[in-house]
C-alpha cells in the first residue's frame, strides 16, 4: 500500500468519527435512543474509489478508533457499528464494483442499505439485550416499529449524501 491511499484512507477515516461525533440526531419518535449519523457516507465514497476490502476495513478501523475516543458504546457499540457500516458499506461498493454507473450506485446503496437492514435484526436480538441488559422480548418487541425502519432511513441518507456527494470528493481519493 503507497503512502498516497494510505494518507486517503486516514483522512477518511479522520471525516466518518469526526461527523459521527458532531452530528448525530434521532430518526424516530418511537426509539430516540437510535441515533443516525453521517458518518458511514465517507466510508462508503472511499469504498466505492478503494474497493470493498478496503471499505470494510475502513469500518473496522472506524468503529474501534470511534469507541475508544468517545467511549460510547464500549465494545458492543463497537461491535454494532461494524456489523452496520460494515455491510453497507462492503454489499454497496461490491455490487458498484460490477456495475459502476450512475443507476449501478443508485442499486448498489439500495441493496446495501437491505442488506445491513437484515444483517441488524439478528444482531439487534443477540446484542442489545448484551449491551443494554434488557430482556431479549424488549427488543425483540421493537424489530417492527423502530429497528427496521431506523436501519432502511439510515441507509437511504447515507446513500443520497453519498450519491450527491461521490463525484465532489472522488477525485480526492488516491488509490
Amino acid at each position: 500500500m503507497n503512502i498516497n491511499k494510505l494518507t486517503s484512507i486516514s483522512i477518511l477515516i479522520a471525516l466518518s468519527i469526526v461527523a459521527g461525533y458532531l452530528i448525530h440526531f434521532p430518526l424516530l419518535p418511537q426509539a430516540p435512543f437510535l441515533l443516525y449519523d453521517p458518518g458511514s457516507v465517507f466510508l462508503l465514497i472511499g469504498s466505492f474509489k478503494l474497493g470493498p476490502k478496503t471499505g470494510l476495513l475502513m469500518c473496522l478501523i472506524t468503529a474501534l478508533l470511534f469507541a475508544l475516543i468517545t467511549g460510547q458504546g464500549g465494545p458492543y457499540g463497537a461491535l454494532m457499528n461494524f456489523l452496520a457500516t460494515g455491510t453497507l458499506v462492503f454489499v454497496s461498493s461490491q455490487i458498484y464494483g460490477f456495475y459502476h454507473t450512475k443507476k449501478g450506485a443508485i442499486l448498489s446503496l439500495l441493496l446495501g442499505t437491505i442488506a445491513m437492514t437484515l444483517v441488524m435484526i439478528p444482531a439487534n436480538l443477540i446484542i442489545t439485550p448484551l449491551y443494554l441488559g434488557v430482556e431479549r422480548e424488549i427488543v425483540s418487541n421493537m424489530i417492527i416499529p423502530a429497528i427496521i425502519p431506523f436501519n432502511l432511513l439510515k441507509g437511504m441518507i447515507s446513500g443520497v449524501l453519498t450519491f450527491l456527494l461521490y463525484k465532489k470528493l472522488y477525485p480526492l481519493i488516491i488509490s
